[in-house]
């Protein structure tokens, strides 16, 4: 893993809708604190159907809503050298999780879990702390509540730990 940067790696299924919408709203509230220099972000999906495809387009409309770029996102698939290359792999739900597992090979350093694990308020919303997807129900604004909440507190975690690392 690079040392200089904390590596921030968000999975869904198709990497279309949810995980580039997490990539995004990070990235943003990333470069809002003017930290790009510290965080290597990215995301990938577990399936490759929709490798080389820009996000969902639902998923561009709400960030776009919301003042965030999905610029020069397409989607890809998970690979193992992820697991060298990542501290932090957070997946969208338990599917995720489990099938991320599945690319490693043997042991791994990275923290893999879902997302809102890392926010009290989403799991609020939502008890079972999975994200939903939109790509079949259409609530992109809900699910980009839950993301943008849950992204907050990853940042806010993330950087008391870089800051306790470098000490």
């Amino acid at each position: 893993m690079n040392s200089q940067k904390t590596g921030v790696l968000f999975v869904c299924l198709g990497n279309i809708c949810r995980s580039p919408m997490a990539e995004a709203v990070f990235r943003h509230l990333v470069e809002k604190k003017g930290i790009q220099d510290k965080f290597r972000i990215d995301s990938a999906g577990t399936g490759d159907w929709h490798v080389g495809h820009r996000p969902h387009r639902g998923t561009q409309e709400v960030l776009q809503s919301h003042g965030v770029s999905s610029a020069g996102m397409f989607a890809r698939q998970v690979k193992a050298s992820d697991f060298d290359e990542f501290e932090y792999i957070i997946c969208m739900d338990d599917s995720n999780v489990t099938n991320v597992k599945g690319f490693a090979k043997g042991n791994y350093q990275s923290t893999v879990n879902r997302l809102l694990e890392w926010s009290t308020k989403a799991k609020l919303k939502q008890p079972d702390a999975n994200v939903p997807d939109p790509y079949y129900d259409g609530r992109f604004e809900y699910v980009f509540q839950l993301v943008e909440q849950a992204c907050t507190d990853l940042l806010k975690t993330l950087e008391a730990r870089i800051v306790e690392r470098n000490q």
